[in-house]
């Protein structure tokens, strides 16, 4: 039996949501402004085509508009481009999302450095980069902010205490250490190449996994009463042939000890978009030159 707290990210998710539906409720009343996201998918990938039509289904019920251009696999280079750069000069637009993985003749880089910065709702851009690590105001990363917000239900003041990201990638480690130093913790960044990893982790009050290895964190490496965030979501085979999802960490045996855990499925995942749309409406905010709820 897990002793520890079960961080519920669908709630958290839904409130969340309802802090954007009213976010932009209140920019339309007040400053006749209705946030606007364009969705950019280039071929059949099925998991995309599922995330996107979740994405617009979600956009639509918290009162943006939403508008999903669907592009063949064959689609040149230059063309997606051009529709970025339409996207990046339509006033009515505020957020644009160029859907990952893009076909391999498409530079993804090239692509996405092409994203006005202000629009820039996914928080990749190399100067929304910059502006989160120099502490500016910035569109940041989703599944990063998702993360912090979770960690934040359960322990309402960070500061002071010792987290440890293990991931350096740039969609999850970096900025979600960026996001951890913005609030006063003391972070040390593991990865799948740290020594002696267990006796880093052992010391952290807040533990976020963001590795893309399964179950790689074990029970024996968390410090009793620490808070685990699971960005993991690997699928690995099961009994009777078939697949189940996993986190990056060995969940009963670190439920055991932890104070507080994030389910996979159901943790991190489901904040993912939510906070895409409280991005969407941030930038609205920003691009207009108003108060914004959300930075």
């Amino acid at each position: 039996m897990s002793g520890a707290q079960i961080i519920d990210g669908k709630q958290i998710a839904a409130n969340v949501r309802a802090e954007v539906a009213a976010e932009v409720a209140r920019l339309q009343k007040e400053h006749n402004l209705k946030p606007g996201l364009a969705v950019v998918l280039v071929g059949e990938d099925p998991a995309s085509k599922v995330y996107v039509a979740n994405k617009a289904k979600q956009t639509v019920e918290v009162g943006m508009n939403s508008w999903e251009h669907r592009l063949p696999a064959e689609t040149s280079e230059a063309d997606v481009l051009a529709l970025v750069n339409k996207l990046n000069n339509d006033p009515a637009c505020h957020g644009i999302l160029v859907q990952l993985p893009l076909p391999k003749h498409i530079n993804s880089e090239k692509v996405l450095n092409s994203i006005n910065p202000e629009k820039d709702v996914d928080g990749f851009h190399p100067v929304n980069v910059g502006r989160l690590w120099v502490g500016e105001r910035a569109l940041v990363p989703c599944t990063p902010t998702g993360s912090v917000i979770l960690a934040k239900t359960v322990l309402p003041s960070l500061s002071g205490l010792n987290a440890i990201v293990i991931g350096r990638s740039n969609i999850v480690g970096k900025p979600v250490a960026a996001l951890l130093l913005r609030e006063n913790c003391t972070v040390t960044i593991a990865h799948s190449r740290t020594k002696n990893i267990e006796d880093v982790v052992k010391r952290a009050d807040l533990v976020v996994a963001a590795v893309g290895i399964p179950e790689m964190v074990k029970g024996s490496w968390i410090k009793p009463g620490a808070t685990i965030i699971d960005v993991g979501i690997n699928r690995v085979p099961s009994e009777n042939g078939k697949t189940k999802l996993v986190g990056d960490v060995a969940y009963d045996e670190c439920a055991k000890v932890a104070g507080a855990i994030t389910p996979v499925p159901g943790g991190v995942g489901p904040m993912t978009i939510a906070c895409l749309l409280r991005n969407a409406a941030q930038a609205a905010a920003m691009i207009a030159g108003v108060k914004s709820a959300f930075a």
